[in-house]
């Protein structure tokens, strides 16, 4: 990989011999686990101005109608996470000359406060080509990464790295991005434009353009709402922290209507039924024609799915069961993937796995030659487990003397399930009947008998590592516990993309590991922590909320622990800030542990259920300044490896269910201060 330096550019074209598609990824770190930014991407003519404000892409208006431009949202990684985006230059418009990437905080964080800041240009079949890492900001709260501009028919990139203190709104203002103070932006209706995107900045104070509404409670039934009246409701509003954009498009209602059945034995006829399958072999079968079918007739689901594979925006088709040659005797990949964009074809072979049955190598790597031979693009994977940086699902060989490239890329059912999800309640669909066929595909994966239920299986190695830390013989070193973290990895990444479905929010893994930490070196400390402790932790930070939500696993004891972390307000009295504390927890379990965080150490706690006649109790006897409160929920944990109704995943599922839609989703009334303390008339938290 090529290290850039800032000021430095390079010629694509130098670094592969295939750069007409390429990725970019922003990623960065944070000590404290809870940085984060947006990015943004804008395209610029020979002017250096964006030709409108059409041009501006960010979280609200995240692909070009030609499929130029793709934000393909934030993927785990081992050191934190990171934002990627899909650039087919080939796409891009001849009166384009430049594609800026560019990246913003909110609220009053700076880029100072992140560390490992780094962008990275990957080829299509995502082997990196160059990287820059930015080592000098400090209290920039926008900043632009780099660029790629046309020189002599020739795409190249530069590595910029300038800071912006003014913000997003600085930045867009230099680009021509029309910016509109919060008295404008109050005016603008925001959800019935079907023309171009229009697009407004907040102002360079960070200050929100809309309310941000309450969180709903995630849904514990997984089941999804009835499809009718579709097109009469919006897709709920995001909390602003820049630009928006207003298109309206169809999501599902809220509620489904009440049903015309005489009974519950009466079931909805479905376009997807799910009969009693006899043999795994007919439900891989028909959930890859069920997935194909409907990545075909939804374009916005297509796309979402295959942009991130390197796949063009066109007319796609997609087959089943096809016979391709190999040798003495013919291959059938479970499906085929064709993109058709200005007379080329982008292709990719599919090979499905249901109901926790795990890939098998010599299949993948007959389909990488066969990919290779006949000059396809791409080899997809899906199954019920979850990738992980490092660990590979499975391991093929691929022939580097070869010059055409054949990448291998992974799906989880679980992610699937997320990208329509996703679509249907929160983003949108171009029409009714899209929002329905996705409907109706939710439906089908989240059945009990379409084998597509995402990661289910702690493995072979879960009850031996739980007897061995029972029995206390579990040594530090074992394999058996390294197998058990990796799986616990797994199970946190895919409660992430349930949860960051139901609500529509980012939510994503805490990973405060430093750049270029060895995976493996990783999981075996955690492992040897594992034998030493008996508990398996992790966090989680969902973007909209509250502090990081905390979840720990503890073996020993057979309990399960979900937590945040609160922080005090910067002013009012103690008695005033704990009373506020318990009247927001109104509608909490009883049962929740509530505890006040002094500096240096931890102070009081009790039950919710104690506190409520007393928040007096939650102060300090010394008088220690309070600087915030721990709220903890414990619940018994499930001792199968599995995820039936007495298995350890169901029950981590339902512990995440219950904090945040019993806890979390009030902490927002906590921060919102009353007339007298705006007015300043309230004291700093301090001793009673």
């Amino acid at each position: 990989m090529h290290e850039m330096s800032k000021g430095a550019n390079v010629g694509l074209a130098s670094l592969s011999e295939d750069a007409s598609s390429v990725f970019v990824g922003l990623s960065w770190s944070s000590a404290a686990g809870d940085g984060d930014a947006d990015v943004s991407v804008l395209l610029l003519d020979n002017s250096g101005k964006v030709r409108s404000d059409a041009d501006f892409y960010f979280y609200n208006h995240p692909a070009a109608a030609d499929g130029s431009v793709q934000l393909l949202g934030k993927t785990p990684t081992e050191n934190g996470s990171e934002d990627r985006i899909g650039l087919d230059l080939t796409a891009v418009p001849p009166d384009v000359n430049s594609i800026v990437v560019a990246a913003s905080q909110y609220g009053t964080t700076t880029f100072g406060a992140l560390d490992d800041l780094r962008m990275t240009v990957s080829d299509r079949s995502g082997e990196a080509l160059l990287g820059f890492s930015i080592t000098d900001a400090t209290v920039e709260t926008a900043f632009i990464f780099g660029e790629l501009y046309r020189r002599n028919e020739e795409w190249k990139f530069r590595a910029v790295g300038q800071g912006y203190e003014t913000g997003l709104a600085g930045l867009a203002t230099d680009f021509g991005i029309d910016v509109v103070d919060d008295e404008e932006a109050d005016g603008t209706d925001a959800g019935t434009n079907d023309a171009a995107p229009s697009t407004t900045t907040e102002p360079a104070a960070g200050r929100l353009l809309d309310a941000v509404p309450a969180q709903p409670a995630p849904r514990t039934d997984r089941t999804a709402p009835t499809p009718d009246d579709a097109a009469t409701t919006p897709a709920p509003a995001r909390g602003r922290r820049g630009p928006r954009t207003a298109k309206k498009k169809v999501t599902l209602p809220k509620a489904a209507k009440k049903s015309l059945a005489e009974s519950d034995t009466w079931k909805p006829a479905r376009l997807f039924p799910v009969p009693s399958y006899k043999s795994d072999r007919e439900r891989e079968v028909r959930a890859t024609s069920v997935l194909l079918s409907v990545m075909a007739e939804v374009p916005e689901f297509g796309r979402r799915l295959t942009a991130g594979f390197g796949a063009p925006a066109g007319r796609m088709q997609t087959f089943s069961e096809v016979s391709l040659p190999h040798g003495d005797s013919p291959k059938r990949p479970d499906g085929v993937i064709r993109v058709e964009r200005a007379g080329k074809l982008w292709t990719a072979l599919v090979e499905t796995k249901t109901n926790g049955n795990p890939l098998k190598a010599e299949q993948v790597q007959n389909y990488m030659d066969i990919a290779t031979r006949r000059g396809y693009e791409a080899v997809i994977t899906l199954s019920n487990d979850v990738a992980l940086e490092g660990s590979p699902l499975v391991d093929v060989k691929i022939d580097g003397r070869r010059k055409h490239k054949v990448a291998l890329w992974h799906l989880s059912w679980a992610e699937v399930a997320h990208q329509a999800q996703m679509l249907i309640r929160h983003e949108g669909v171009g029409n009714a009947a899209h929002a329905w066929l996705l409907e109706e595909l939710l439906h089908y994966l989240q059945h009990e008998n379409s084998g597509c239920h995402g990661f289910q299986n702690m493995g072979p190695s879960w009850v031996p590592v739980r007897n061995g830390i029972d029995a206390e013989t579990l040594c530090q070193g074992d394999r058996q516990a390294v197998d058990v973290v990796e799986s616990w990895e797994r199970l946190i990444r895919q409660v992430c993309l349930r949860l960051g479905g139901e609500l529509g929010q980012k939510a994503l893994p805490v990973q405060r590991a430093k750049r270029g930490t060895d995976p493996e070196s990783r999981r075996a400390k955690l492992a040897d922590r594992l034998c030493e402790e008996g508990r398996l932790s992790a966090e989680v930070r969902v973007d909209g909320t509250h502090g990081i939500l905390a979840i720990t696993a503890d073996l020993r004891t057979g309990k399960l622990r979900t937590s945040v972390d609160l922080p005090a307000p910067e002013s009012g009295y103690p008695l005033t800030i704990a009373k506020r504390l318990v009247r927001v927890l109104a509608e909490a379990p009883a049962d929740l542990h509530v505890q006040t965080l002094v500096d240096g150490g931890n102070g009081p706690r009790g039950t919710l259920e104690r506190l409520r006649p007393e928040p007096g109790d939650l102060l300090p006897k010394d008088g220690a300044p309070i600087s915030g409160f721990r709220l903890t929920l414990f619940k018994g944990m499930g001792g199968s490896r599995g995820s039936t109704e007495s298995g350890f995943i169901r029950s981590v599922d339902d512990a995440v269910d219950r904090f945040y839609g019993t806890v979390v989703t009030h902490l927002g009334q906590f921060d919102r201060r009353t007339p007298r303390q705006r007015s300043g008339m309230e004291q700093p938290v301090a001793s009673g």
